[in-house]
């Protein structure tokens, strides 16, 4: 699927790896509508971006506010090819802290709802407005590519630190999500793809103490640094423009393994 003259929605777009996909695909002449919470962020780069970029506060986890954003996207742009969710929270906390007191169960289900149900919400009304496209387009070809859906899990979902139970659960959800999401709307031609980032130079990694970042750098094993969030809108570009990529899930991480 080509990215010029299509249009896709990008959660989590105002800023890191989500506002990088924004870019590049503007940059390929497509249409992006960013779905974010900071107002501020996402009006800015939205001026900035020009014509091609319309900003929709929103809540992944909120039906309405998903619906609102693929609604403007419809509105403004005629409809939906795709859609990026690189929205997505990090809940750190141990099962039991230092007293031995149970976590905090509101915590963890909170990452969970964002991380794990907010990319299937999201993936159910983008689907949801490309299948009908599709349904009531005439000229469709028959298993020509309609649609891709992208979800951000994280190597969390494979290698797990202590203090990441919520993290890395959720984010294994979205792993779990991949296949039988793809299988379904094959029908559709609607593809289905995840990207599990590893370490990443994104704003959430600024919360972190230098030495800490430092010690994750030396533990990619090529190239030895952060990733950049380009490279993972890189992946995401080729993804859209790979129609064979469908139902698997891309570790993006310069080789690390967490242990």
């Amino acid at each position: 699927m080509q990215i010029e003259k299509h249009s896709f929605l990008v959660t989590g777009g105002a800023s890191g790896l989500g506002e990088s996909v924004a870019r590049a695909i503007v940059e390929q002449g497509g249409n992006v509508v960013i779905a974010d919470l900071n107002q501020s962020a996402g009006q800015s780069l939205v001026a900035e971006l020009g014509d091609n970029a319309r900003f929709v506060r929103c809540d992944v986890t909120s039906g309405d506010e998903v619906q609102a954003a693929v609604d403007m996207a419809e509105k403004e742009f005629g409809g939906l090819q795709g859609s990026i969710n690189c929205a997505g929270i990090a809940v750190v906390q141990k099962l039991l802290d230092r007293e031995n007191n149970p976590a905090d169960l509101e915590s963890f289900s909170r990452g969970v709802n964002i991380n794990l149900v907010g990319s299937f919400n999201v993936a159910r009304l983008v689907a949801a407005s490309i299948a009908k496209r599709v349904a009531n387009d005439s000229s469709v070809e028959k298993n020509s590519d309609q649609g891709v859906i992208i979800n951000t899990a994280s190597i969390a979902a494979f290698d797990g630190q202590v203090g990441q139970a919520s993290y890395s659960s959720s984010k294994a959800g979205v792993v779990g999500l991949t296949l039988p999401l793809a299988r379904e709307l094959a029908r559709h031609g609607i593809r289905v793809m995840t990207i599990a980032p590893g370490v990443f130079a994104t704003p959430m990694m600024d919360t972190i103490p230098e030495k800490a970042r430092e010690q994750l750098e030396v533990g990619v094993p090529y190239p030895k640094r952060l990733g950049a969030p380009n490279e993972f809108a890189k992946l995401a570009v080729h993804i859209i423009d790979n129609a064979y990529l469908n139902g698997e899930v891309i570790r993006l991480d310069g080789a690390i393994r967490m242990v």
